[in-house]
């Protein structure tokens, strides 16, 4: 099943254009990484897919539903308010920095969105949060602050709380661009686990190996274009086209 279809996606901020005319789509159980350097459109995409910017052109989908396409003005036009609401639990989203709240536990920050956004009681919220911080190694910081946590502990944190809402699909930002190489690891560990659980996920990332590794398909985007995409394998070793041929050489 189609979780996620972009179709003919556009982006401008002041007449600039970011994104030009991206179509793809992502089917249940996929992991599809994005990579792409610096500039090239990838995190503006995530953006848009997330609904923290508007687009310019074209449409998205989530499960065969149109949450938002964008009229002959260029102004984003959304779903119907409780159509929309029930859209917005089909993805979640793990940023670079974190995003947690800092004045509330570790288990504090799993449990809240559970129960505001999802209405469900104390009890199930505490299970799922319990449930899955033990899964990630992190059982032991139920109680700690962020402040309290390494990088790669705050990342995992992140993760479990995107994880906590049941979303059908994940994405993640450069989700190790904040950290230090030796806590890359251990968050590339809990995205290879949860691939392993057939996890529908968009990965925005620069770590090439681990992209090679773990995705079903691989996006490369250059200058608001998707300029090249297939099988990792294909992408890595046999690349089509000359500006992705550049571009990985300088990672080999």
């Amino acid at each position: 099943m189609e979780y996620l279809k972009v179709d003919h996606l556009k982006k401008s901020f002041d007449n600039t254009d970011v994104l030009h005319d991206v179509s793809f789509s992502v089917n249940e159980g996929e992991v599809v990484s994005i990579i792409g350097p610096s500039g090239s459109g990838k995190s503006t995409l995530l953006r848009c897919c997330t609904f923290l910017e508007s687009i310019t052109c074209g449409a998205i989908e989530y499960m065969g539903h149109t949450a938002v396409s964008a009229n002959k003005d260029g102004k984003s036009v959304y779903a119907s308010k409780s159509e929309f609401k029930n859209i917005l639990q089909y993805f979640g989203l793990v940023f670079q920095n974190f995003n947690l709240f800092p004045h509330y536990t570790v288990l504090k920050n799993i449990m809240e969105p559970q129960r505001i956004v999802l209405k469900r009681s104390k009890e199930e919220s505490y299970k799922i949060a319990v449930d899955l911080l033990r899964k990630v190694g992190l059982a032991d910081k139920a109680d700690s602050y962020p402040c309290e946590l390494s990088g790669g502990q705050q990342q995992r944190v992140a993760i479990v709380r995107a994880l906590a809402m049941s979303p059908k699909i994940l994405f993640f930002d450069e989700p190790t661009s904040a950290l230090d190489p030796e806590l890359t690891g251990e968050i590339l560990e809990v995205i290879r686990l949860l691939a392993e659980d057939h996890m529908t996920m968009v990965i925005v990332t620069h770590e090439m190996n681990f992209a090679k590794a773990i995705s079903d398909r691989v996006i490369f985007m250059a200058g608001g274009y998707i300029i090249e995409e297939g099988p990792p394998n294909e992408v890595f070793e046999n690349p089509k086209q000359e500006r992705t041929r550049q571009f990985l050489s300088n990672y080999n």
